[in-house]
Order: C-alpha cells, then structure tokens, then sequence
C-alpha cells in the first residue's frame, strides 16, 4: 500500500513541478548555424530594470549560456541584447456564489445573485535577441512572460526560472 501512495505522490510531484506559469515562445533563422558560434557578449542597452534585477536576469543568462557551450569575448560570434517590459493587467471575474433558482424547469422563476470584481497587477516579460555578430542580424529570439511585477519575493524566484525557461529553447530543435 505504501508503494502506491508514494508513486501516487511522485506522479503529482511532476505533474505539477512540469506545468509553468509562464507564456515561452521563441523564433529563429532557419538559416543560422547554431554549432558555429561559440561565444557571445551580452549588450544592456535596452535592459530598464532596477540593479537588483538587472543582476537576476545577467547572472541567469551568464549561466544559461555557459551551459549551452558558449563563453563570454570581446571578438564574440554572437550579440545578445537583453530587454524587459511590464504591462498592466486587469482580471474581470464574475460568478454566482449563492443564490436560489425556480421551479418549472428552464422556463420557470428565480432569485438569485451575481457578483463581478477585478484585480489590477503589473506582469513583467524578458525577451533576449541572439545576434549574429558579423552579419548584425538576429538569429534566435526568445520571449518570456509572466513575471509578478509587484511582488519583489516572487521576481527574486521567477527572474532566474523565466530566464531558464527561455534558454531551454536555445538552440533550436530543427525539424
């Protein structure tokens, strides 16, 4: 019996730790060697975030790189520019949470409730450019969104895992 609930418990553990909040998608050049670059420079110039979170997403994808086989140069293959953006967001929900309904059927008479109510959040996105550096033109592209602006606990968890996310991508798996 106890075998069953821990396979159980395993089997929940991974469907939950394989679903992510975040919306990834990323895009590239179909004709882009990929196994031909082999380092890269990273470029901030359109990165507007506070230190603290300039820092999160740099170390991240420092560390993304590196693991894709890449090391940072000064004559590097590849140009990677980093940008973030937040937008608003507004959720309108509305639901019946009590209420009676009649008799009669569908055509019959009732009494009952409804009640709407929104929330207002901002939600962050990551998107990284990989550009080739001798022809300047962009090769891969990924965008992450879904970051909890507000709430600094989250972005110091969600920065590196977004970040992670969209790396995943890279390189691109050619059909």
């Amino acid at each position: 019996m106890k075998k069953y609930i821990f396979i159980l418990l395993a089997a929940a553990t991974l469907s939950l730790t394989s679903c992510s909040p975040f919306q990834v998608r990323s895009d590239y050049a179909e004709t882009a060697n990929f196994t031909s670059y082999k380092t890269y420079k990273i470029r901030i110039d359109d990165l507007k975030l506070n230190d603290i979170d300039k820092d999160r997403v740099l170390n991240e994808l420092s560390r993304q790189l590196q693991t894709k086989g890449l090391q940072s140069g000064e004559n590097p293959d590849l140009i990677v520019n980093v940008k973030a953006n937040h937008k608003k967001v507004t959720d309108i929900n509305s639901g019946s949470p009590y209420g009676m309904y009649g008799w009669g059927g569908s055509f019959g008479w009732g009494l009952g409730m409804s009640r709407t109510w929104t929330s207002n959040y901002n939600e962050g996105a990551i998107i990284v450019d990989l550009v080739d550096a001798k022809s300047q033109k962009l090769v891969w592209q990924g965008i992450g969104s879904g970051i909890s602006v507000d709430s600094p606990k989250a972005k110091q968890r969600q920065i590196p895992e977004i970040v992670a996310e969209i790396m995943k991508n890279y390189p691109p798996q050619r059909k």
